[in-house]
Parts: structure tokens; sequence; C-alpha cells
């Protein structure tokens, strides 16, 4: 007697909703924010360096401690929302995220934007897990996955090219704050359209929320981005070194308790299946050189260069092209091409890219950046695509909160190692290299020293001659970190190209 299974409802009830698309649409505006915000602060750096005054440490706490907090938080907020609802936990993240954008807009102090964007960190930790693993559990069908998710990436991208335009036309029309306030009406739509368009999924069987494993995995991820970042800055200290010991004892801890409990707050057997964990990591590896790029490149036309800010962002707007095109037309190539191959092939271009500028020195020429950032966008396009499916694809659906949290993880880590590591170096070397002209004052000396912005405003300030000094010095530091930033990028580059012919060898999507 032949024996009939029940059909899967989500599977019945996805695929005769057309309104799943709607769903993407929806879900994709906090996914341009997050790219806007990201492409829009490398863009403000110069005039925050020039309100606020804040030191090198504090320019790089600026843009670090938004993902470092993210970082720590991610896997937890995956977790759970696969208990609470992600839905759920995807409005309360935007409820907070508005508010505290509004703050961070009006702070008054380096200090007091460091703190709101803690506060953001911790808002946004609640928003980027829900939207792919939402993604995860709408589309079933894995071609239809397949497309959503190239979507996805695709309007990350299109954050990235929308960020500069509109940024840079905020920038010359208003104070630096106005970049903040770009999230209040994207979150005010999303938080009207998300409760009718998204439908909400969750862990059918959640276990208790475990507030050990929360704690043990912020305590592993904040002190070993820490440690990195003081390695980056000050070098082999005390400090660097403890961060890192704590950071590692508390990882091991947390691997072992996940190990060993009947439903772990994040299953890490996850980590021995080769396309999961090599995904994971390519997707590090690739988002550390594209952060690095954008701090060196934002500083390099307007600061270097004299462009505006506008025209700079414009600029990028090839690269930033490219970079949507090259996440759509991965899709077909795909199917006929091996993973493996596709990823590395991409982080290829990526690699010849950061060679461009590795080469070209400190020319202080337009092109070379113009031409790098469209090779670096091609290759980011075409592996994260193809990455990020292998992530969620991998996964159990029950779990799809927790994974797509490794998968965002990877990226927040890979943007606080892109300025802690590769803007440290940059900022160490730019200091080391810098020769302050005779006769300027110790403390416009300390600024001139603590980043190129503060060099430009203390040189606004010299006569003639003075002022030629510091900047044809400044400039030249400058450049010269450049070239070994992106020399170090390129190789990273070359690492995750190796790291994807070998982990994704077996992958199909």
């Amino acid at each position: 007697m032949a024996i009939t299974l029940p059909a899967n409802p989500l599977r019945r009830r996805t695929e005769a909703a057309p309104s799943r698309w709607v769903a993407l649409a929806v879900l994709m505006l906090p996914v341009l924010l997050v790219s806007i915000d990201n492409t829009v602060l490398s863009f403000a750096l110069p005039q925050i360096s020039v309100a606020l005054e804040p030191s090198g440490t504090q320019l790089l706490w600026i843009i670090d401690v938004y993902p470092l907090v993210l970082a720590a938080l991610l896997v937890p907020m995956g977790s759970l929302a696969d208990r609470i609802g992600r839905r759920r936990l995807l409005l309360t993240g935007a409820t907070g995220f508005a508010v505290l954008s509004a703050v961070a807009a009006y702070a008054p102090s380096a200090e007091a934007l460091i703190v709101a964007r803690i506060g953001l960190g911790v808002f946004g930790a609640m928003l980027m897990p829900a939207t792919l693993s939402l993604l995860r559990n709408i589309f079933v069908d894995r071609e239809e996955r397949r497309l959503a998710i190239a979507i996805w990436a695709a309007g990350f991208a299109a954050g990235a090219a929308l960020g500069p335009i509109v940024g840079g036309f905020l920038l010359e029309h208003f104070w630096w704050g106005s970049v903040f306030l770009l999230a209040v009406p994207v979150l005010l739509v999303l938080l009207l359209a998300a409760p009718a368009c998204v439908p909400e999924s969750a862990d059918p069987h959640p276990g208790p929320v475990d507030v050990p494993s929360i704690l043990l995995s912020v305590a592993a991820m904040a002190p070993v981005v820490l440690a990195i970042k003081s390695f980056a800055k000050d070098g082999a200290t005390w400090v660097a070194f403890a961060a890192l010991l704590v950071g590692v004892v508390a990882g091991v801890a947390f691997v072992r308790r996940q190990l060993h409990r009947p439903r772990p707050m994040l299953d890490v057997r996850l980590f021995a299946i080769p396309a999961f964990s090599g995904s994971v990591l390519i997707n590090l590896l690739s988002i550390l050189g594209y952060t690095g790029f954008l701090f060196f490149a934002s500083q390099d036309l307007q600061l270097v260069m004299g462009l505006s800010p506008m025209t700079a962002g414009t600029a990028l707007l090839p690269g930033l092209l490219v970079m949507v095109v090259a996440g759509l037309a991965v899709v077909p190539i795909v199917r006929t091409i091996r993973p493996a191959y596709v990823v590395a092939g991409a982080l290829g271009l990526s690699a010849l890219g950061y060679t461009i500028i590795a080469v070209a020195g400190d020319s202080a020429a337009l092109w070379p950046i113009v031409l790098a950032f469209v090779f670096v966008s091609a290759g980011i396009g075409g592996a994260e695509t193809v990455s990020n499916e292998l992530v969620v694809s991998t996964a159990p659906a029950r779990q799809a909160g927790a994974a797509s949290a490794i998968s965002e993880t990877a990226y927040e880590v890979g943007a606080v190692l892109g300025t802690a590591l590769l803007g440290g170096v940059l900022t160490a070397l730019y200091s080391s290299r810098l020769v302050v002209p005779a006769g300027v004052s110790y403390a416009d000396a300390g600024a001139s020293r603590e980043t190129l912005g503060g060099a430009t405003e203390v040189a606004a300030t010299l006569p003639a001659e003075q002022s030629d000094a510091l900047l044809a010095s400044a400039h030249a530091a400058f450049g010269s970190g450049v070239v070994v930033v992106a020399a170090l990028a390129a190789v990273a580059m070359v690492v995750a190209a190796v790291m994807a012919l070998v982990t994704l060898r077996h992958a199909r999507v």
C-alpha cells in the first residue's frame, strides 16, 4: 500500500505566496541601511576629524566599536531570533537603531559618538541575522533562494553605491551628523511594512535561553578583536596578550559547553563541514580587504586629492555598480562551474585590484583608485553571493538564525580587522614617517601625527611655507602607508582564493 506523506505546510505556503518577493523587498531595507551606513561613515571621517577633534585611536574606535559590538552579539542574537521569532527581533532592533541613529547624529564629542555607536551595535545585532535567516525560511526552493540571496547581496552593494552619493550631498550641505539620520526614514518604512509583509518564523522546538553561553560568546569575541586592535596600534603589549588570552580561554569554554549541551546555542559541529567553515573564513578575509580599502581611499580622495565628499563618492560609483552586476551575474555561472573555481576567480580579481594600488604607489592619482575599486568590487560581488548561499544552505532550516549570525559575524569581524589591522598599520606607518616642519607647536605636531585629517586642519592655520611642507610630508607618509596596506590586502585575497579551492572543492549550489 502506498503511503502518502503530508505536504510540508511551510513549503506549500511559501510556494503559493508571491508575497515572498514583497517580503524580500522589505527585508532589503535593513541591508541597504547597513551598507549605506558603512560607506557614509568612511566618507564622513574627515568632517568628524575636524568637528570632534578625535585622536587617532578615537577615530579608529568610532569606526570599530560598532562592528566590534555587532561581532560580539550576533551569535547570541541569532540564537535568540530562532527562539523568540526572527521578525520580532528584527522589529525590536529597528526601533532601537532608529532612536540611537538620531542620538549619534547630535553627538557633541568623540566620546559621545563612540557610546552612541555602541548602542547602535547592540540593536544592529538584532537586525543583521534576522534578514538572512528569514530569507532561508521564506524561500524553501533552492533555486529561488539562490536568486534571493544574490538580490540580497546586490542590495548591499546598491546601498554602498547609494551611500557616497546621498552621503556626499548631505556632507556638502549639512553637518556630519546628517549621515546618521539616513537610518530613521528607512527604518520607519520597515516598521510599518514588516508586520504585514514578512511572515514570522522560529525554531519550532527551541531550547532554553543559555545565559552562560551568551556571556562566553561575548567574552570570546570582544577581547580577541580588542587584542588585534592593540597589536596593530601599540605592538606586543601585555594588554594585548592578556586580552588575547581571555578571548581564547572563553572561546574554548564556549565550544566545550556547546558540544556537551543537548540543545546548544550554536551548533559548532557546523564548522566540521568544509563548505561552511571555508565560506565563513572567505567572507571574513574578503571584507577585511574591502573595509581597509574604503578606510584609506576615502581619506586619499578627499584629503590628498582635495575632492569634495560627493565627488569622491561618485569616483567610486563604477566599482560599486560592478559589485551589483557581479553579484547577479554569478548566479547562472555557478550552476555550471563549481563554486570553488568561481569564488577563487572572483577573489583573484580583488587581489588584482589591491595590487594596482600597491604598484601605483603614492602617486596621488585618481585613476588607480577607480580602476582598483572596480576589480575589488567585482571580486567581492561574486564571492560573497556564493559564499553566503553556501553558509545558509548547509545549515538546517531550524538553525537558520544561528547560521546566518555566523555569516554576519564573519562580515563584522572582517570589518573590524579591516580598520583595526589594516587601518592600524596605516596609522602607525603614517605617524612614524611624518616629518613635522620646524617651528610647529608641540600640540599641533601631536595632532598632525594622529591622523591625516589632523595634519590637514593644522596646515590650514600655518604660514604658507610651513603649511606646504607639512602637507607634502603628510601626503607622502600616508601614501607610503597605503602601499603597504594594499599589499597586505592582496596577500589576504590570495590566501582566501587558495582556501576556496581547498574547502569548496566538493560544494554544489
